[in-house]
């Protein structure tokens, strides 16, 4: 990136484009942007001086030589038409990518579930090994207090996002595979479509780069193989919950030894397994709960040890990391009630953050609030989505968050998923306020409550709080 310009960003609120752009702040740009609301996001360019207009209009563009818009943003959007009017190009995140990732040497996290914790514990583990990575992430790192950087160093750690096939736009030196499970129905109508995409990615691996693949997953395991058949370079990696047998034949990098600790994670060893010898490196205790994120730990470890840094320091980064926002993050504690936001929203990420929470909180009562998010993906995976709160005492569902999906004409809805759900304890508010109330009335000291949202319902999260504060 060596010619400074002027960049106006349409939908610059959401995680991806305001990571974007403030990168390019802090690369010297000059940044504006729009958006239909003031997200936490957005407010904090603007607190550093970003111009943002809330709503779409003509005069939002005037300054721009060039323009990002979200994947949300329809083709008929008032500024993109004036942008096309005016010559000035106008560009989705997968056509800006090559320029932003520019000169750096890219290190992009892809996968159905886990890519944001994975990438977050990467940047802030090269942070605390004087790296000064750029990074990006598709949720706000605690350790570090933002989302995005623009730093000094060699390293561009990005969460490489599929939707849209935004990640078809990089081209890194080291990719980290965590999963591959259909998602994204609009984008991908098929199975195929989806993992096709991931093959298309890992394709895309410089040709001296390095392919990490999680082999616990049959997905990723089977795009390792044919990615061998292109002659790539591929390391895997993988959890091993028994402790029994050698790991020798399998895989490079692995966990093992598997234990919970004080703070509510799990300590595991990380291994790495060459032809010649298996080698031990420090034990890795996470702050993070669940079996998911040593999976995401040892992809960071494996990360480190590809990049010749000392993998011991590695592991005491990754034992002092803190998560990121809405994965897993207690938002408060009020009369001994702890309430967590999460942004799980497909049946597997409900699962293991569920498994998470029972194995942090194994006697007390837990009560779990879900928002649907899209129809397509609500409608797809509706028997799985039945069934994947056998670790909740309590489940609230709220209506389908349709984010970019128009409501479907056969009046669909999130109800009918209840109705199907054999849990006693099972009912539908749609409305936020009706549940935060109901929720407030019915908590008791020692209960847990987790808000599975990757929308806007993480407001029940914060009525809740309010009204037990008021409560206490």
């Amino acid at each position: 990136m060596t010619e400074r310009k002027s960049v106006h960003f349409i939908g610059i609120g959401g995680t991806g484009l305001s990571a974007i752009a403030r990168v390019l702040l802090e690369s010297g740009y000059q940044v504006t942007g729009s958006d239909r609301n003031m997200s936490p996001l957005a407010k904090s360019l603007q607190s550093e001086g970003v111009r943002i207009a809330i709503g779409h209009r003509t005069e939002n563009i005037e300054s721009a030589q060039v323009i990002v818009r979200s994947s949300a943003i329809p083709d008929d959007n008032v500024e993109v038409q004036a942008a096309h009017r005016l010559g000035i190009p106008v560009l989705k995140r997968s056509e800006f990518l090559s320029t932003l990732t520019e000169g750096k040497t890219v290190i992009a996290v892809a996968g159905t579930h886990g890519k944001t914790s994975t990438s977050a514990m990467i940047a802030w583990m090269l942070s605390y090994l004087g790296q000064d990575p750029t990074f990006i992430v598709g949720g706000v790192i605690n350790n570090l207090g933002t989302n995005a950087r623009a730093g000094k160093g060699d390293a561009f750690v990005i969460e490489a996002d599929e939707y849209d096939y935004m990640f078809l736009g990089l081209k890194p030196k080291i990719a980290v595979i965590t999963n591959i499970e259909h998602d994204h129905h609009d984008c991908y109508p098929t199975p195929e479509d989806f993992f096709q995409a991931f093959d298309q990615f890992a394709a895309r691996v410089a040709s001296d780069g390095t392919l990490l693949v999680c082999t616990n997953d049959g997905g990723a395991a089977r795009l390792a193989q044919i990615a061998k058949t292109r002659g790539q370079r591929v390391l895997s990696y993988a959890v091993r919950y028994s402790n029994n047998g050698s790991t020798r034949p399998q895989v490079n990098y692995a966990a093992t030894a598997l234990t919970p600790n004080h703070t509510g994670g799990l300590s595991f060893n990380a291994i790495n397994v060459t032809p010649d010898r298996t080698e031990i490196h420090s034990t890795i205790n996470l702050r993070v709960p669940g079996r998911h994120n040593v999976q995401n730990a040892l992809a960071a470890f494996a990360v480190a040890h590809q990049m010749n840094l000392p993998v011991e320091a590695a592991c005491e980064a990754l034992s002092e990391f803190r998560g990121t926002g809405r994965r897993f993050e207690i938002r408060g504690e009020i009369n001994h009630i702890t309430v967590i936001d999460d942004y799980a929203h497909h049946p597997t990420e409900i699962r293991a953050t569920l498994s998470a929470a029972r194995m942090q909180y194994p006697r007390n009562r837990l009560w779990v609030v879900w928002q649907p998010h899209t129809y397509s993906r609500t409608r797809l995976l509706f028997h799985e989505f039945v069934t994947a709160f056998e670790q909740a005492d309590h489940v609230l569902v709220t209506e389908i968050y349709a984010a970019r999906e128009s409501r479907p004409e056969d009046g669909f809805s999130s109800s009918q998923i209840v109705a199907a759900m054999s849990y006693p304890e099972a009912q539908f508010i749609s409305d936020f306020s009706q549940a935060a109330s109901y929720l407030s009335e019915k908590l008791e000291p020692g209960d847990v409550l987790i808000v599975l949202s990757a929308g806007d319902a993480d407001q029940i999260s914060t009525r809740v709080l309010e009204r037990l504060n008021e409560r206490s």
